[in-house]
């Protein structure tokens, strides 16, 4: 197959790789033209994915429409926030039947919308049939060096779902298939709000209790949501809910885990923010969850705390203190 990445931070340049060892055509498309020029001429992706080589056969461009004609699959690997001003620019006469591929985690701020949403809502000609999401526990640091992971691949269209398990599957990459993509995007996104409340647990010294109550009754909130908003229930006890956010909370590669924890032990979010180079999903995400809970009268009080310490600099103890201290209830 002939396939394009969009996106060549972590996870796309991992993705691409795998993409190729797989047998298949590779383009690896960069934002920044200086910097796909860097890529293409060393081989290594040193900011995002360092001590990994770059095969020579996976073209590095910069060039979007070089990037998206003639594809049969085309991965989406922008941050979410992004993704809209760099989809808008893809002319919907070079795409023609290409599959689409979201990898990233977010609801999109203001339109609330997961990416295949959007995709569908920027390129109306697009069929549901075109549209597939691969999300699960995956940190790029790990697939990059064929640690055995699982993932899965959704899609309404149940061929769709096949053709990208097909196209991913590899014997340290194992690929589930699924037929409800907004579940799937869904639990990919609100579990990195779960994270960041997981990581404030870490960096305030609270203890493994509390991060596992963060992290159980933090499944059970994006559930309650994903299920108002129109997903499965069952997608969110697989690998893109339980799954993804057991190694977003515990993994030392969790950038949203990462944020949170630098936040339980005081920092601030502008200055935690001004440090990375990668981008925390889960800090506008949690934007996004919160007025998705308020739109479907759904009551998710970790994701609103979260929210509280991140953006109306509530004091993340007292914000323990207040889930603790709600009135009882059955689980």
């Amino acid at each position: 197959m002939k396939i394009s990445v969009l996106g060549a931070g972590g996870w796309g340049t991992t993705l691409a790789i795998l993409l190729y060892y797989n047998g298949h055509d590779v383009t690896l498309w960069e934002f920044h033209k200086h910097y796909s020029k860097v890529l293409d001429k060393t081989r290594v992706n040193k900011i995002f994915l360092p001590g990994i080589k770059i095969p020579h056969e996976i073209k590095i461009t910069h060039d979007l429409e070089e990037a998206s004609l003639d594809k049969n699959l085309i991965v989406l690997a922008v941050p979410s926030q992004f993704l809209r001003s760099v989809v808008s620019n893809v002319k919907p006469s070079d795409i023609k039947d290409a599959i689409f591929v979201n990898v990233a985690k977010g609801i999109e701020n203001k339109s609330l919308m997961t990416m295949s949403q959007m995709l569908r809502d920027e390129i109306p000609s697009l069929d549901e049939g075109q549209i597939g999401v691969l999300s699960g526990p995956s940190h790029a640091e790990e697939v990059s060096r064929r640690i055995p992971t699982a993932i899965v691949a959704a899609s309404k269209n149940h061929d769709t779902s096949k053709t990208i398990q097909s196209a991913f599957m590899t014997s340290y990459f194992r690929v589930y298939s699924s037929t409800d993509p907004l579940g799937v995007e869904l639990g990919g996104s609100f579990k990195n709000v779960i994270a960041i409340g997981a990581g404030i647990i870490d960096g305030a010294k609270f203890g493994d209790n509390t991060k596992a109550a963060i992290m159980t009754r933090g499944v059970a909130e994006i559930a309650r949501l994903g299920v108002a908003i129109g997903a499965c229930p069952e997608t969110f006890a697989g690998l893109s809910g339980m799954g993804d956010l057991i190694v977003t909370c515990m993994s030392r590669h969790s950038r949203n885990r990462y944020v949170g924890e630098q936040i339980g032990a005081g920092k601030k979010l502008k200055e935690v923010l001004k440090s990375m180079e990668m981008v925390a999903e889960g800090v506008e995400t949690s934007r996004s969850a919160s007025q998705l809970a308020e739109k479907y009268e759904v009551e998710t009080p970790i994701t609103n705390e979260v929210y509280k310490i991140l953006f109306e600099d509530k004091d993340p103890v007292k914000a323990t203190t207040d889930l603790m201290t709600r009135d009882m209830r059955t689980e």
